[in-house]
């Protein structure tokens, strides 16, 4: 492995390969905890476990992946940035999909870890509801009497409690928190969520924790059951999550980040007016640290 390190890798497929192993961590830890939960028909675990085991899926994601792409693990995140201006647009789908892919195999390995307990709580049957129904082990379900509007409000409100406080986290000119204890804390946001927004549509938060194990579902025995249960279901979280993020975003920078004084280099730099080329360097240089703080957001989930 010596002689592969330093290897000259273009700084994109970095970040994307960070995007990538965050979110396969993540769901990976967030799917096991639920399927230890459900398949032994709640022998190991409970409810709580499940809230710990996504929210510290989030903080060891952030963690895998926060140095190199900032750790977004979430298209909600990486959106609410951009929409922000704290992120470049064309990196977008190169995150998005890096995000969709690891969610994907990180529900592939939890299944593959569980099979033998999937045979045997459901036998070959691969159902989304009822008592031997194993689909909400992967992704979001809402109960019957819960409307999918209702729902989407949810997901809405929820994402953006979720990337605003992601927000208010790593603002340095806030309280701001130390960048080793960001993931962590990020990860009891997503805790929070599961204590006070889990009942309605089990507290997605992320397109990808979401969308991603759907896909994979459909393609490992449930067919299309999964998009289209619960009147379709599945495109209101996708769509709430985003529009909740950039809300949440959005709400921070208009409440809070706008109104923080400005630094005098910081107003140098960004009025042009600074006589030192190295000024502007300097700023560049210091923003593209931080943008590993700054959007180390998961996601989360």
């Amino acid at each position: 492995m010596d002689k592969l390190r330093g290897m000259k890798t273009p700084q994109l497929v970095r970040e994307g390969l960070a995007e990538f192993m965050g979110t396969l961590v993540l769901c990976t830890f967030g799917v096991g905890s639920v399927a230890q939960f459900v398949l032994a028909k709640q022998d190991f675990g409970g409810y709580w476990s499940v809230n710990w085991g996504w929210g510290l899926g989030v903080a060891f994601g952030i963690y895998w992946s926060g140095g190199i792409s900032g750790g977004h693990i979430n298209p909600a995140v990486s959106l609410a940035l951009a929409v922000c201006g704290r992120f470049k647009w064309n990196k977008l789908p190169v995150y998005w999909l890096a995000q969709m892919l690891g969610a994907i195999i990180g529900s592939a390995l939890a299944f593959g870890v569980y099979h033998d307990y999937l045979v045997e709580f459901s036998g070959h049957d691969r159902l989304t509801s009822g008592g031997n129904g194993t689909a909400g082990i992967w992704s979001t379900y809402p109960p019957d009497h819960i409307s999918n509007w209702t729902g989407f409000a949810d997901q809405v409100l929820g994402t953006a409690l979720f990337v605003g406080t992601i927000f208010a986290l790593l603002d340095s000119k806030n309280i701001g928190v130390g960048s080793n204890m960001a993931p962590f804390l990020i990860g009891l946001i997503v805790l929070t969520m599961g204590t006070t927004f889990g009942i309605n549509a089990g507290f997605g938060l992320n397109p990808a924790r979401d969308l991603g194990p759907r896909i994979f579902t459909a393609l490992a025995g449930w067919g299309g059951t999964p998009f289209s249960a619960h009147n379709n279901w599945w495109i209101y979280p996708v769509l709430g999550q985003l529009i909740g993020g950039v809300l949440g975003g959005l709400a921070y920078e208009l409440t809070i980040a706008i109104h923080h004084d400005i630094d005098e280099e910081d107003s140098m730099v960004e009025n042009g007016t600074s006589n030192n080329g190295a000024d502007i360097e300097a700023k560049e240089a210091r923003e593209s640290g931080a943008e590993g703080s700054k959007e180390a957001s998961p996601r989360t989930k």
